[in-house]
C-alpha cells in the first residue's frame, strides 16, 4: 500500500510543513509500504516550484530511506518532462508516477510515444497513471501492455479507470515483472483478488495501518478477513470523493487532529453535511 500524500495548509493557505512532518512519520511508522509525493492528492498544480522542492525535501528527510518514495512527474508537455528528468536531481527518489497527458487528448499512439520518451529519459523506474476521469482520455489495455512489454524501465501502472474488464486484461496479459496498482480505494480488494499488486491510496493518509493490513491479507489469500476490513471502510470510500479529492481526506485528517481543513482554490473543503458524516464514521470505526 502506497499513500498518495496530501499537502497540509495553514489557515492562511501557506504550506504547513510541521503538519507534513507529523503526517509522514505517522505513515511510515504505521505501515505504509511507500509514499507517493506531489501527485494529484497533494494539490500539486497549486504549489509553487519552491514549495514543491521543499515538500520533497521535508518528506525525504523524515523518511530517511525507511520506505521508497514515488514522486509525481507528469504533464502534457512531453519535451518539458523529458528535460526535467534528464537535468533534475533525483536523489532519494525511487520511482516517478507519470499521469496520462491532460487537455491535449492524445491518441493511443501519442500516449505510447509520450511514455516511451519519459521512460527512456528517466534515471529511475516509471509508474504509469491512467485516470480518464481527470485527464479526459483513457489509456487502453493494449497501449499499457505495449508499453510494459517494450520498456523495462516502465514497472507498473496505477489504474484508476474503474473499468474491471480493462484492468483484468492488463493483469492477465502483462509481463511478470510489471505490477498493477489500484488507483481507487473502494475497488482495491476485488482487484487484488484478480491479481493486482496493491494500491496507491487516499484513505491510507488517515488509516495506513488498517488499510495496508487489508492489502497484505488479500495478497496472502486471506480473503474473509480482508473483506471484513474492506466493508468497514465502505461508507468512507464514497464520502471521500463526493465533494472531490482531497477534500474528503483532508476533512478526515482534520477530524483526527492532523491538519487544518484547508484546500487551495480552485478546490474548497467538503460541505458541512459531508464533514459531519465523516466525523461520525471516524468515531465509530474500531481503530
Amino acid at each position: 500500500m502506497g499513500v498518495a500524500l496530501i499537502t497540509p495548509f495553514k489557515s492562511d493557505f501557506s504550506v504547513d510543513y510541521q503538519a507534513l512532518e507529523r503526517l509522514v512519520e505517522f505513515q511510515v511508522t504505521a505501515g505504509a509500504d511507500f509514499l507517493a509525493v506531489l501527485c494529484t492528492t497533494a494539490e500539486t498544480p497549486t504549489l509553487t516550484l519552491e514549495e514543491r522542492q521543499k515538500v520533497r525535501m521535508v518528506v525525504t528527510e523524515v523518511v530517511r530511506g525507511r520506505v521508497p518514495i514515488v514522486l509525481g512527474c507528469g504533464g502534457n508537455n512531453t519535451m518539458a518532462i523529458v528535460e526535467e528528468l534528464k537535468t533534475g536531481d533525483w536523489t532519494g527518489v525511487d520511482a516517478v508516477l507519470s499521469v496520462v497527458p491532460y487537455y491535449n487528448k492524445p491518441s493511443q499512439e501519442g500516449l505510447y510515444h509520450h511514455f516511451m520518451a519519459i521512460a527512456n529519459a528517466s534515471p529511475v523506474p516509471v509508474i504509469l497513471y491512467n485516470v480518464p476521469g481527470r485527464v479526459g482520455v483513457n489509456m487502453t489495455a493494449a497501449t499499457t501492455l505495449r508499453l510494459a512489454n517494450d520498456n523495462e524501465n516502465i514497472i507498473a501502472i496505477k489504474e484508476a479507470s474503474g473499468n474491471f474488464d480493462q484492468i483484468d486484461d492488463i493483469i492477465k496479459n502483462k509481463p511478470a515483472r510489471f505490477n498493477v496498482l489500484s488507483g481507487d480505494d473502494g475497488i482495491t480488494f476485488p482487484l487484488i483478488t484478480l491479481g493486482a499488486t496493491g494500491v496507491i491510496s487516499v484513505i491510507g493518509n488517515a488509516f495506513p495501518k488498517e488499510f495496508s493490513r487489508m492489502v497484505r491479507l488479500a495478497r496472502a489469500g486471506e480473503y474473509d478477513t480482508a473483506r471484513d476490513i474492506h466493508h468497514r471502510f465502505k461508507e468512507l470510500f464514497s464520502l471521500l470523493f463526493v465533494d472531490g479529492n482531497p477534500a474528503g481526506v483532508k476533512a478526515m485528517l482534520n477530524s483526527m487532529g492532523f491538519c487544518e481543513n484547508v484546500l487551495r482554490l480552485p478546490l474548497v473543503p467538503t460541505r458541512i453535511t459531508t464533514f459531519e458524516k465523516i466525523q461520525d464514521i471516524v468515531r465509530r470505526l474500531p481503530y
